[in-house]
């Protein structure tokens, strides 16, 4: 089942979700990426606009100007870990309900969206083209001089599939999937140098 979520986000509705569930999401998301962050640092930690509660997007779009407007051409996602550090701040200082990308985050990234009623989403890799069909509009563009990673308000549709991959309670699916690999990978070692003494054993037999 699909969670169809309308921005903007509450955080009743965020502390709903789960990790693993499946979401949609329509209304405005704002598009960022690490130039935008170091200048939003740069100029005191403030957007030209107001942020609060706000659902972004990990992306540096490919974009073209069609006289005023600007229309997408690729709206793909990119890696979340660049942007790990300013994960904390954001949402200290807007409360960002939901954010976007692909990657995960860290354990403290999760540990801030527990305290402060946020989620992580994960978009499918290589998703690119289905995402761009899912953006109805460009609606503004703000710090033109950092483009592509400039801040990019997108009206959105359907945008999605989402997967929860961090929760509002902190559950954190990349950390989950990376420990039980690990355990697996722990197992399989294991069995495999018993498989090789026992070898060893047999070998020697006269």
């Amino acid at each position: 089942m699909v969670i169809e979520l309308t921005t903007p986000l509450t955080e009743e509705v965020v502390r709903e979700l789960r990790v693993g569930d499946q979401v949609a999401i329509s209304g405005t998301v704002w598009g960022l990426r690490d130039a935008t962050l170091i200048h939003w640092q740069r100029q005191g930690f403030e957007f030209p606009v107001d942020m609060r509660e706000a659902v972004v997007l990990h992306t540096q779009p490919n974009v073209r100007r069609e006289g005023n407007r600007w229309l997408p051409v690729c709206v793909g996602t990119t890696t979340s870990q660049r942007m790990d550090r300013f994960t904390r701040p954001l949402l200290e200082r807007y409360r960002i309900r939901a954010i976007l990308g692909k990657g995960g985050l860290s354990p403290d990234s999760a540990r801030a969206m527990a305290e402060h009623g946020s989620v992580y989403l994960a978009v499918i890799g290589g998703a690119a083209s289905v995402e761009t069909l899912q953006i109805e509009e460009i609606e503004a563009v703000y710090w033109e001089h950092l483009m592509p990673e400039c801040l990019w308000c997108f009206r959105v549709r359907h945008l999605g599939p989402l997967f929860v991959a961090i929760d509002a309670r902190g559950a954190n699916l990349h950390q989950e999937v990376a420990a039980e690999a690990q355990r697996r990978l722990e197992g399989l070692t294991a069995s495999a140098g018993g498989d090789r003494q026992t070898a060893a054993k047999a070998g020697a037999r006269p």
